[in-house]
């Protein structure tokens, strides 16, 4: 089989000005993209459209959409490298800041606490289930802990109160945890929340409260649904990482298996 995928596309005037098509839509190309052009044009002429929309548009600047990447790529329900390294170079060319990005992954890292945003109220549930009622009585000092999250994260939610009256010594540790990346302020609140909603509503972890939540207070701190729309249209491209982590192993493994020419 001929996987001279260079030589494929360079004879085939159709793959040819799909391969400059991504470049002026996107302004970058990778090599992964060379096999998968050559292997399915179908589906790489599909793929184009459908991840070209959120840059057609421009609701977002160009620096903010690959935040987005960056924090999806870098999450710990995914943890992508190679696009996690072509998003960080794109958004240093848009003019990020080490700081800036830095402050993604602090903002990302924060997503290990949904072990407890799922987990707690079904304890709770549980634990009434078995006739061990959970006082849901604040002491002062949990009243001033929940006054505390509030003003840094200005919000709560049910889960939250369950939290802090289980376990006050781990919620103490989150709040401080959380807040850490909000007190630095290198991006502007809508930004953040953009982020934390683009790791939420990612395929690879699918949050539906935290989805809630930072799409309400994004709304809060003045985003438009053309905002909220173009950061999960972003998104939502996640699953073409199948093809660019798939596609270049079965190239591989073609070649292998053809041998030499």
């Amino acid at each position: 089989m001929d996987i001279d995928v260079l030589k494929i596309i360079a004879q085939d005037p159709r793959r040819k000005a799909l391969k400059e098509g991504f470049i002026q839509n996107r302004g970058w190309w990778a090599p992964f993209w060379d096999d998968f052009l050559a292997l399915d044009v179908e589906m790489f002429e599909a793929f184009l459209e459908f991840g070209s929309v959120a840059w057609k548009k421009g609701h977002l600047p160009p620096k903010v959409k690959e935040f987005i990447y960056v924090a999806i790529d870098c999450a710990t329900t995914h943890m992508y490298e190679p696009g996690l390294r072509i998003h960080l170079r794109n958004a240093f060319k848009f003019g990020a800041t080490k700081e800036e990005i830095m402050e993604v992954y602090e903002l990302v890292a924060t997503m290990g606490i949904h072990t407890v945003s799922l987990s707690v109220p079904i304890l709770v549930e549980e634990l009434r289930a078995a006739g061990q009622e959970v006082d849901m009585a604040l002491t002062p000092e949990q009243q001033a802990l929940k006054d505390q999250y509030i003003a840094a994260h200005g919000a709560w939610a049910p889960y939250l109160e369950e939290f802090l009256v289980l376990d006050l010594e781990l919620f103490r540790a989150n709040l401080h945890f959380t807040t850490v990346p909000l007190k630095k302020a290198h991006i502007e609140p809508k930004i953040r929340e953009f982020v934390l909603l683009a790791v939420d509503a990612a395929a690879t972890h699918l949050h539906g409260p935290g989805v809630r939540q930072h799409i309400r207070k994004a709304i809060q701190l003045g985003a438009t649904r053309h905002e909220i729309m173009e950061v999960l249209e972003l998104v939502s491209i996640l699953g073409m990482h199948t093809i660019s982590m798939g596609v270049p192993v079965l190239a591989d493994e073609l070649r292998a298996a053809t041998g030499p020419a």
